[in-house]
Formats: C-alpha cells, structure tokens, sequence
C-alpha cells in the first residue's frame, strides 16, 4: 500500500491527500504553465484522479478552465497558491510539486516545452530536453 501524502496551499485553507504512486514528473515551461505559476517552470507529477483527494476547504477553491469536468487549473481562492492541474480528459490529476508539504519518491525527469522557455532563465541540470511534449507517452 503506497503512503499517502499531504499538501497545501501557503495559508492553510486547503488541503489535499494524494498517493505517493505518481505515473511520471516533469518540468514544463511553456507560457501558460510559467503565467500560472509566476515561476521560470512548473515542476508536477501526474497521478490517476481517483489517487488524488482535496481533505479540507473544497468551497475555497478557485477553479479556471473552459470544460471544468475535463481541464482546469485549481488555485487557492484565498492565498492564491496554485495546488494542481485537471489534465488528459479529467483522468489524471497534475499535481504541484511545490504544494506538497510531504516529499514524494518521484522527481521530474526531463524538461518539456524548452522552445517557449523564459529566455532569462538557464536550464542547468542534465534532465533531457524537448522542445515541445515529449515524443512518446509518459504513462497509460
């Protein structure tokens, strides 16, 4: 049985539980993900949905996304902070590595979206690389 891990937005509003069994990490630089998060990149990891729980301050979240049930962003509608992404048709859940307040035993392998990266920040690890979503599929 996988632990289960905790997280949270900055003031303590919101908190979620999900399965430390993520399918795969990256980091993404593409606009929208440097917008939302206000950062160079978004470091997350993906997980089915169903692994993935908001445990306190439901009515406190502040969702954007066109097709709410199949693709949203979700922020903290007091704080602000940004806790995860509804992605891939509503299956799998991105979740914000930034706002897990437990640590995960996965990390993100590689960089994605590196041809719309913020030109004043230099990518310095040996992640690889891909100019835009990776060639092949990352999980089921």
């Amino acid at each position: 049985m996988a632990k289960t891990l905790a997280g949270r937005c900055y003031c303590g509003a919101i908190h979620y539980a999900v399965a430390d069994e993520f399918a795969y990490a990256m980091n993404c630089h593409c606009s929208g993900c440097r917008r939302t998060t206000g950062a160079a990149f978004k470091p997350f990891a993906g997980i089915e949905r169903g692994k993935f729980a908001v445990t306190q301050g439901q009515d406190k979240l502040l969702i954007h996304g066109r097709d709410v049930e199949e693709a949203h962003n979700a922020h903290c509608g007091t704080c602000g902070s940004f806790l995860y992404s509804l992605v891939r048709d509503g299956q799998y859940i991105h979740v914000a590595l930034g706002s897990l307040a437990d640590e995960p035993t996965i990390r993100p392998t590689h960089h994605i979206f590196v041809g719309s990266k913020a030109p004043w920040f230099t990518i310095t690890d040996d992640l690889p690389q891909y100019e835009e979503h990776m060639v092949r599929r990352v999980a089921p």
